[in-house]
């Protein structure tokens, strides 16, 4: 038995050996581009979403008026003819162009802490992204399309998106946050392979209008707490009207009784809502002069989901 252990010992000695050299050779044969892959940085929420517009002066007036918004004049991108702050979030409005696309939702723009990074990051993985250009503000900005085709951008203000903004919303503003933007998605596994396998984000809910059924998938950003949602089941026939619906954005609330109050005192002539919907949020729905859905949302739910529970932590004011 002594001289059993004994062996047993050295062959494991040996073993050590081979394995270490085996892995000093393994690591020496990996390309040198494996071993320097750049790191994702930081994605701490929604930038800016930017609309097209048939009538920039009257749907000026309707996020100005309306939903009470602040103009961020001269804090706009170039191609830019308005845009509406929310702290350091925007809504930007920029006119329709010729041919007129389907969709009004022209640009969904997430915030980054390192935009030369990121565009290293993207790059390095095969994606074709722009240069990053210079705006307003110095803010920093470049764009690419994920498998579908949907304009994304990312971009990098002076101050984070994390950080309180420099005032307070104005008194009649509707909300004073951007909390998910939603976009028709025929494709799951292409687009999940981009959003999040390539860029973490992570699951936050999914339901449908019958329990087992999935008509929307949301993914929350990997370093913050607003979200992306896909619009699911969507037919290709689908109008001008339909896809304004679908292809929709949300502000957050604390309680949705109180925006619907200034809303109407703001003027708003319709008012979807409010209500409870499938993912247990109160709720409500108005229109801007192109159709395009703007949802507003109370930031937590006031009931179980239907379908499936949340798996990520609720936005917060």
């Amino acid at each position: 038995m002594q001289g059993h252990i004994g062996v047993t010992r050295i062959n494991w000695k040996h073993a050590a050996i081979l394995l270490a050299t085996g892995l000093l050779f393994q690591s020496a044969a990996l390309p040198s581009d494996a071993q320097d892959q750049p790191k994702r940085p930081r994605i701490t929420g929604i930038d800016h979403v930017r609309l097209y517009a048939t009538n920039v002066a009257k749907s000026r007036e309707f996020y100005e008026k309306t939903l009470g918004l602040s103009s961020a004049s001269g804090r706009c991108g170039v191609s830019v003819h308005s845009c509406f702050a929310l702290g350091f979030q925007r809504v930007e409005l920029e006119s329709l162009p010729t041919p007129a696309p389907n969709n009004q939702l022209a640009e969904v723009a997430f915030a980054t802490n390192d935009i030369g990074g990121m565009h290293r990051y993207l790059s390095a993985h095969g994606l074709e992204v722009s240069a990053i250009s210079k705006g307003p503000k110095d803010v920093l900005h470049f764009e690419l399309r994920d498998p579908e085709g949907n304009l994304i951008a990312f971009a990098q203000r002076s101050i984070p998106i994390v950080e309180p903004p420099i005032k307070p919303p104005r008194s009649h503003a509707v909300s004073g946050k951007l909390i998910h933007v939603g976009f028709v998605v025929k494709d799951v596994a292409s687009e999940n392979h981009f959003y999040v396998d390539l860029l973490g984000f992570k699951l936050y809910w999914q339901g449908g209008m019958k329990d087992d059924g999935v008509d929307w998938y949301e993914l929350q950003v990997p370093d913050g707490d607003n979200w992306i949602e896909y619009m699911l089941n969507i037919p290709s026939t689908a109008d001008h009207k339909a896809l304004g619906a679908q292809n929709h954005f949300s502000f957050g609330v604390p309680e949705i009784q109180a925006a619907a109050e200034r809303l109407r005192k703001n003027g708003a002539e319709k008012i979807a809502g409010p209500g409870i919907g499938r993912d247990g949020k109160r709720g409500l729905n108005v229109y801007d002069p192109d159709d395009t859905r703007v949802e507003v949302t109370e930031f937590t739910p006031a009931r179980e989901p239907c379908c499936h529970p949340y798996t990520a932590a609720h936005p917060t004011p």
